[in-house]
């Protein structure tokens, strides 16, 4: 888990990356958080949503979530995808492996495939990486679901339609911590989901390139090890975002989500599928 607070965005608010989960026990790292908190056990709901675990000098290191939008290819934050260089290799692993694993690292089971490539943005920086906060990973071999179920792109500025308001609802998913505070952390490995609503869009914090949705234990919402997981517009498998920031170290309040709907994005994304 990567917990590093950064500069605030338009000087309102400080943002925690919900990044990356340190694999088992190892301490964690500077930088990232993200996890689903008061959701509800995924099962077979949405199973195009894997774990990504990457790699540093060849040992698992770190984790993320992510979605399948193509037998190939794996969508997910950028901060998942790294810097040049950061990460020296990374693997997905689906629910059923991810259970057969016992919830220990590393995961083994049929499904499990190794990226032969990923990438960030081209524009993606740590420093400012709420501001194009995407990435793909490219896997080694197809990974094939029944018709319908991988995620899909939104189209050009779709959200911009959305008002705040508790009827307008995401799904999120993701392999993060169920529950943080000061003193206690739970986190079972486990694919969950909430379903929180809109708060903020096209202004204040999260300018026209995030979201900021609840997050809370009406609604539920993400945490640490969710970062780089889906926020799908309602119950479609439209991916309006990827889980990006927190705004405060507990996961408490409300979540940033990066948008996919901005046309660079779906250039960058877009690439990979053709």
């Amino acid at each position: 888990m990567r917990t590093r607070v950064i500069p605030s965005i338009l000087a309102v608010a400080s943002l925690t990356l919900l990044g990356c989960d340190r694999v088992a026990t190892a301490p964690e790292r500077p930088g990232r958080p993200s996890f689903i908190t008061n959701g509800t056990v995924d099962g077979t709901d949405h199973p195009a949503v894997v774990l990504l675990v990457m790699d540093v000098k060849g040992t698992p290191a770190f984790r993320c979530s992510a979605t399948l939008i193509a037998p190939k290819v794996v969508l997910t934050a950028g901060h998942c995808a790294g810097e040049p260089g950061e990460f020296s290799g990374m693997r997905i692993f689906t629910e059923s492996d991810v259970q057969d694993g016992n919830n220990n690292y590393p995961f083994a089971g049929p499904n499990t495939i190794e990226a032969v490539a990923w990438h960030a943005h081209p524009l993606f920086t740590e420093s400012a990486f709420f501001l194009h906060d995407v990435g793909v990973v490219l896997l080694s071999k197809a990974f094939k679901l029944p018709a319908g179920q991988y995620g899909t792109l939104p189209s050009a500025d779709q959200l911009d339609a959305l008002k705040p308001s508790s009827s307008t609802v995401f799904t999120a998913v993701g392999y993060g911590l169920q529950l943080i505070n000061p003193v206690k952390i739970e986190a079972e490995r486990i694919r969950m989901f909430a379903e929180p609503h809109l708060i903020q869009i096209n202004g204040g914090i999260v300018g026209d390139f995030s979201l900021l949705l609840s997050n809370n234990a009406s609604t539920g919402g993400t945490c640490f090890g969710d970062s780089g997981g889906p926020n799908f517009v309602g119950t479609s498998n439209v991916i309006g975002g990827v889980t990006s920031f927190g705004l405060n170290g507990t996961c408490g309040g409300t979540g940033g989500v990066f948008r996919l709907d901005r046309q660079n994005v779906l250039d960058f994304v877009g690439q990979y599928l053709r």
